[in-house]
């Protein structure tokens, strides 16, 4: 198949915030498809010290009326991802949605009937599927060591006993609270191993004094061949426990949360610098294995250099040539579905 590797994709941010600033404009300007063309910046104009040639809109709707603009961003607060990716496909645009894509299932199936009406695409930025320590969890399933999978845990801890400033986190509106805000993360990296649960029991807390939202939430999801996983995020973990626990039948693999790439990023760090999405030393996931006659052997597995920018050379090959993005539609309907259903408080 041919395939259209000059193409520029004039691409525009929603946002210059933190996820504008860390996970999406150095990805961009990486990219050599990609002409990261506009911001919106309602207030301070802060792109510009980065990007000296890019254009900072003061609302949604002059972005969104620049022609020239074929790909948004819609990194938003939540409770907006609706509103903006509809507004954003009625100009014509393809869309790159942070997570939560939406709140509800209802909603989402109208954004791809929208889309398909007006010939654009939708891309999930789910980008924790390119986190080094996913990618090394990944690696050890598919070598086969671990024998049949009994049970997967996945957590992604904090400590912050205070309520946040960020209004659509930390009050009930639309998408709030840690389900919202983490779940996504963790369910989809579930949903791209094993694909829909048969079924799910889910558990939401909140423990910080004044919070009106979710501070801890813990899924139980049932895979066929009695595999279980679990899900777990809390806002009040003072010590974190490791980010992945695998056990199967010839053993297990223990692995902390180890992506540095958000951290680099924050402190200035370029993708092109020594050192860039390595983990830490001494932070290799643990492989333990037992042979037939009970002989346990221990292996360190170092994950991958790891790098977001995949993510973005699949949104471009899927504008550009048309090539299917690895996050579907019937993943992000399942996710959703686990999200919004009823739980137990």
């Amino acid at each position: 198949m041919d395939t259209n590797s000059n193409k520029i994709i004039k691409a525009g941010l929603l946002a210059y915030g933190m996820s504008g600033k860390v996970f999406h404009a150095p990805f961009f300007q990486a990219h050599s498809g990609f002409d990261l063309k506009a911001v919106v910046e309602r207030n301070h104009k802060n792109a510009v010290n980065d990007y000296p040639a890019i254009i900072s809109y003061n609302s949604v709707d002059e972005l969104l009326n620049d022609e020239e603009i074929e790909l948004v961003v819609i990194n938003t607060p939540n409770n907006l991802h609706y509103e903006h990716a509809k507004a954003a496909l009625d100009k014509r645009k393809h869309i790159l949605v942070e997570k939560p894509f939406t709140a509800t299932t209802a909603k989402a199936k109208e954004l791809f009937e929208l889309a398909d009406s007006v010939g654009k695409q939708i891309f999930f930025y789910q980008n924790r599927r390119w986190d080094s320590d996913f990618v090394a969890v990944q690696k050890v399933i598919e070598s086969g060591k671990l024998g049949k999978l009994v049970e997967v845990h996945l957590r992604y801890d904090r400590y912050r006993n205070v309520i946040g400033p960020k209004v659509f986190k930390e009050t009930p509106v639309e998408a709030s609270g840690l389900l919202y805000d983490l779940g996504p993360h963790l369910l989809d990296q579930v949903i791209s191993l094993f694909g829909k649960p048969l079924n799910y029991h889910k558990i939401l807390g909140k423990n910080r004094e004044g919070t009106l939202v979710d501070d801890y939430f813990s899924i139980q999801l049932t895979y066929p061949d009695s595999l279980h996983v679990f899900v777990t995020s809390s806002m009040l973990v003072v010590n974190p426990q490791p980010g992945f626990v695998l056990h199967g039948v010839k053993g297990s693999f223990i692995k902390q949360r180890t992506d540095i790439q958000e951290e680099q990023l924050l402190g200035g760090m370029k993708l092109t610098d020594s050192g860039y999405g390595i983990e830490p030393a001494n932070k290799e996931g643990v492989l333990t294995t037992i042979d037939a006659n009970g002989k346990k052997s221990e292996e360190r597995i170092p994950s991958e250099v790891g790098s977001y920018l995949p993510l973005f050379e699949a949104v471009y090959q899927a504008i550009a040539n048309n090539q299917p993005y690895p996050v579907t539609r019937a993943d992000v309907l399942t996710q959703i579905e686990i999200i919004e259903s009823p739980a137990t408080t």
